[in-house]
């Protein structure tokens, strides 16, 4: 992230820098300026880390396609690293997934998930692989 001293004079910039949040609400920065310490989700889960349940500090929105968008940024120190599951849980998770992969009909567990729709296996359902 940079950290940007003065509003760019450069177009769409300037109508997205709010720093005080005057004119939006909140603290609102354009797109690739936001200040030091500030991060979104995506690069709060890259670095290993969540929000920790603490609120957006401030936004950055930019145009797209004529669409304004928005994305939330997190204060750095407040952040919280992010929860691990138990052995517990990635035994039920692992329990979840070889359910979704065991067909109904014939009870074999395939390497791919079976299709909702039908519960069979591609083997089971009537004109499936041949």
């Amino acid at each position: 992230m940079t950290t940007l001293t003065q509003p760019s004079t450069t177009g769409l910039a300037v109508d997205f820098y709010d720093p005080t949040g005057t004119r939006y609400g909140f603290p609102t920065y354009p797109y690739l300026d936001a200040p030091a310490g500030l991060a979104t989700r995506r690069q709060l889960r890259a670095a290993g880390l969540r929000p920790g349940g603490h609120d957006p500090v401030a936004q950055i929105l930019w145009r797209h396609r004529r669409q304004q968008r928005v994305a939330y940024l997190y204060r750095l120190d407040l952040a919280a690293p992010e929860r691990v599951a138990t052995p517990a849980q990635r035994k039920a998770i692992a329990k979840a997934l070889r359910a979704r992969r065991t067909c109904r009909s014939c009870g074999l567990v395939q390497p791919y998930y079976i299709p909702r729709r039908t519960g069979a296996c591609l083997d089971c359902i009537p004109g499936g692989a041949q």
